[in-house]
């Protein structure tokens, strides 16, 4: 019987000492492991919804990423591949058989890196609204972006962030200081297109058309894994790296559109339109869906 979600789950929190980092983590159920990385001005509490079920197979791992949560800011900045190299060096920390990787949003940025910088650390990877260059972004968000700074902590009182931090946080009077690193990492130029090239990994971009950057861009990210550049048939003939297909998620009464990238053969449900949910129609799946991750199912 599937665990209710509304269950409670008992991890334990550590410490582990990672590149001058004190960076924090808990531990959640046994299994094969499985890292999820949280999104910007949040922590690891963000996943707790969903550790009850992930917990049944996996053991989850929930970090707090620099200047996040419970891991204090340090003498550095906020950068995804610096963060990258944290998650890598608690791997090693925890003697981690190549774990699952699930990131959100800075997260995934995070997630990504880590599987690019070091792959055979990740065997799969779960990057969701990771956009991969600023210019991607709706031009309103950018503006937004560009007010977050030290000042803006003044009027972020009232917001569940800043409450989260003043929470957890060893010195929430870091709050101001954290937002003007973030805001100074989003001003940035990136482009991490050969970063997704080089992903030899399963991997999976999850988008949803209330993102920060449109759907067009995510499909741009599909097209670097080799998702959709080619008509290979099933079994994946032709096909350097692999196939694709939209999977249809179901959560809580909103239908998010997935992307799956295989080295080898893809299968699923998928909409007539790429870009349109459309129509659902099946697709025949001679892929063993033990391949998938064991927190990610394709709907028939």
């Amino acid at each position: 019987m599937k665990t209710d979600l509304t269950t409670e789950v008992k991890g334990t929190g550590q410490y582990a000492e990672v590149n001058g980092l004190k960076l924090y983590y808990e531990t959640h159920g046994a299994g094969r492991p499985l890292i999820l990385l949280h999104g910007g001005l949040a922590s690891g509490e963000m996943f707790e919804p969903v550790l009850p079920l992930l917990a049944e197979r996996h053991q989850v791992i929930t970090p707090d990423l620099q200047g996040h949560g419970r891991t204090a800011d340090i003498d550095r900045p906020i950068d995804v591949r610096l963060m990258a190299g944290d998650i890598a060096a608690l791997i090693d920390h925890l003697k981690l058989d190549k774990p699952d990787l699930v990131g959100y949003s800075l997260g995934g940025g995070v997630a990504l890196h880590t599987a690019a910088q070091y792959p055979a650390k990740v065997r799969r990877l779960v990057a969701a609204s990771a956009n991969i260059r600023p210019d991607a972004i709706y031009p309103e968000m950018r503006v937004q972006q560009g007010q977050v700074n030290a000042a803006a902590a003044e009027f972020m009182k009232d917001t569940p962030m800043y409450r989260l931090y003043q929470r957890v946080a060893p010195r929430p009077e870091d709050f101001p200081r954290l937002l003007d690193k973030i805001g100074e990492s989003m001003s940035k130029d990136f482009d991490y297109s050969a970063e997704v090239r080089g992903l030899q990994m399963p991997t999976l971009i999850v988008a949803a058309d209330a993102d920060m950057a449109p759907p067009s861009h995510y499909v741009e990210v599909f097209k670097l894994l080799d998702g959709g550049l080619r008509d290979g048939g099933w079994m994946g003939e032709g096909r350097p790296k692999g196939g694709h297909a939209l999977a249809i998620l179901q959560h809580e009464g909103r239908r998010h559109r997935t992307q799956w990238h295989f080295q080898g053969r893809a299968c699923g449900t998928r909409g007539e339109r790429a870009l349109d949910p459309g129509p659902r129609r099946q697709i025949p799946c001679p892929l063993d869906e033990s391949a998938l991750p064991e927190s990610v199912s394709l709907q028939r």
